[in-house]
Formats: structure tokens, sequence, C-alpha cells
């Protein structure tokens, strides 16, 4: 079998590609920066560098926006970039895709994933569209045989899905509004509020990175638990530096975590008794950017009590379940979901 095989996991944040012929995964950020209006000046992490820092002349650009493509022109032009700049050693121009997709999208919201690919310059044999859960399952080595349910949570950027998995197929899937973009946010308002100084999303990124933490208490003081940043004062429009608290970022944020907690509940409320029962012995899948907040997955066990796991790498969990998928078509024989093997012209 040819090696030329491409798993593929277009997220609001980071593009992920599998690369069969290197066995590797390659992440960068969703991001364009376009010169001019028309002239590609840079992608991916290079153009995250300049986010918020551009001269009039260069846009940058998200393409996805809430898990669909909203922007289809430049998201053809990031991928067809991504896919030369991974291919430039072995010189391929042609292979086999598996794109996972969200579930409650329309069909023109689907037909624009496959159009990236197809209506790209690259040659694709084959390309499959599958479901991120079913994605997610694999990537998890779930067996796609078992009558046991599973709960996978993906959090994501800009959405998170969550899903009960039984059978290769998706029992129950609910998609919220709610990911790390809006804990970003949270913390560019709260810094505002309490320390009278505008900061960008890329520092409140780094924030969260730092300091975000679902279960934290203020018995666990320490002195990690300070991050100093700089932003523009204000008051007075200038520089300024502040000692951000962990405890006030943590507060600002509980919200995020009480409405991800919420809506977990209801999805288990939708469940059939006999997997809702299955759920309780083998526990909650986490997957996505999201999962690697400190405590989350105390919390989500706490709350629910049940187990919570979270993958061994969360980040790339959906993009190694299409490389399995697109590898193996065994596995895809054993899903029983919407998932469409397509070649050019038949979608």
């Amino acid at each position: 079998m040819s090696r030329s095989v491409f798993g593929i996991d277009f997220g609001t944040s980071t593009i992920k590609i599998y690369n069969g012929l290197t066995k590797t995964v390659i992440t960068e950020k969703d991001i364009i920066a376009i010169k001019n209006k028309t002239q590609l000046f840079e992608f991916g992490d290079e153009a995250l560098k300049m986010y918020e820092k551009t001269p009039p002349n260069i846009n940058i650009i998200f393409p996805i926006k809430y898990g669909v493509i909203a922007d289809l022109k430049n998201m053809k032009l990031l991928f067809e970039s991504f896919y030369k700049k991974i291919t430039k050693a072995s010189g391929s121009k042609m292979g086999r895709f598996c794109i996972a997709v969200p579930t409650d999208i329309t069909e023109v919201e689907k037909r624009a994933f496959y159009d990236v690919v197809a209506k790209s310059d690259i040659k694709a044999r084959e390309i499959k569209i599958v479901e991120k859960p079913i994605a997610d399952a694999v990537g998890l080595q779930i067996d796609m045989n078992s009558q046991k349910g599973n709960l996978i949570v993906n959090i994501g950027a800009d959405t998170t899905e969550i899903s009960v998995i039984s059978m290769g197929g998706i029992v129950v899937s609910r998609i919220i509004k709610l990911g790390g973009n809006n804990i970003d946010q949270m913390i560019c308002d709260v810094v505002k509020r309490r320390y009278n100084i505008y900061i960008g999303l890329r520092t409140a990124e780094k924030i969260k990175i730092a300091l975000a933490d679902a279960i934290y208490s203020e018995d666990e003081n320490n002195e990690n638990d300070i991050l100093y940043v700089f932003g523009r004062n204000v008051i007075t429009g200038l520089p300024s530096e502040r000692a951000v608290a962990k405890d006030t970022i943590c507060e600002a944020i509980k919200p995020f975590f009480d409405e991800m907690v919420d809506s977990i509940k209801t999805i288990l409320e939708r469940t059939p008794p006999e997997l809702s029962a299955d759920i309780i012995e083998k526990g909650i899948y986490l997957t996505g950017g999201g999962a690697l907040i400190d405590g989350l997955d105390k919390l989500i066990s706490i709350e629910t009590h049940m187990p919570v796991f979270v993958a061994d790498d969360p980040l790339t969990c959906v993009v190694r379940g299409t490389g399995k998928i697109v590898e193996d078509e065994t596995i895809a024989d054993k899903i029983n979901t919407s998932t469409k093997i397509l070649r050019q012209g038949e979608f």
C-alpha cells in the first residue's frame, strides 16, 4: 500500500497533518498573513508572531471560525503551503487523505472541507470525510467493534464537542460554542478591569497556560502564582508592567468551567441507560488543547462522580485517528457513521 497518506484536522486555532511517509504529525497555527490583499506573506507559526503587530497593508486571517471554514480561498492557500512544506523532501504531489469534520454541520459546510483538498493544486487520489468524535475514538485506540459506550469531550479553541460513541457510531453528540478562546477573552477582560491595562490575546494565552486552574484554592498560594505581563495602561496610554495573580484569573474563568460541566451533564442525561452504565465503568475521555488546562479532569470527575482520563497527546488525538483510518481499511469498515469515501468529483 502506498504510504502517501495524510490525515488532517483543520482546527480553529491549529492545523494538524499526519504524514504517513514519516509517521509524524505536523502542528502549526491555523493562520495566514496576506500582503496587499492578494500576496501570501507568511503562514502558520510565523504568521502568528505577527498577530496584533502588522502594518495596515498586511492582514492576519483565521480561515476557520467555530470549527467551520469561513474563508475557503485562504484556507486552500494555507493548506497548499503546509502540504508543500511537509512533502518537500519526498516531492510527493499525490496522496490519499482523511479529513476530520465536526458532527453538527451542514452538507455545504462539509463540502468546504472536501474542496480545500479536492480543488487545490494537490492531486488527491482519495478523500475520506470522517466525523471528529470517530477520529477521536480511533486516536484513543477505542475498539470500534465494541458495544460498550464511551464519552469523549473534545475541547477546542472555539467549540467543544461532547459525544457518546458505541459500535463505531455516534449515539449522542452536542457542539457548544465554548473553547480556549473564551478563556483568553475572559482573561483580557479581568486584567483590564482589575489591573487597568490592555493586553492582547497572545498575552492572555500565556497567562492561561501559566495560571489557569479549574480547581484552584487560595490555600494553595505559592511563589509561582504570580505572572508579570506587559500591556498598555488604560489611564495613561503608556506601556506598563503588572503582576497578575492566579486567584484573580481562576475566579474570572470559573464560569467557563461551570458551563463545561453543565454541558457534559446534559449529554449524560440524554444518554441511554445501558450506555450510561458503560460510561460509569469506563469513564470520560478528554481530548483537544483545552484538556491540558490544570485541574479540569479532576473538576469533571468531582462533578460527575466518574473517572476522567486525559489523552496521552490530546492536541493530536483527532489527527492520529484520521491517519489510522486512511492507512488501515479495516478500521474504516468498522465505522458506522455518515463517513464518506470519495474520489475527485464524487461529492
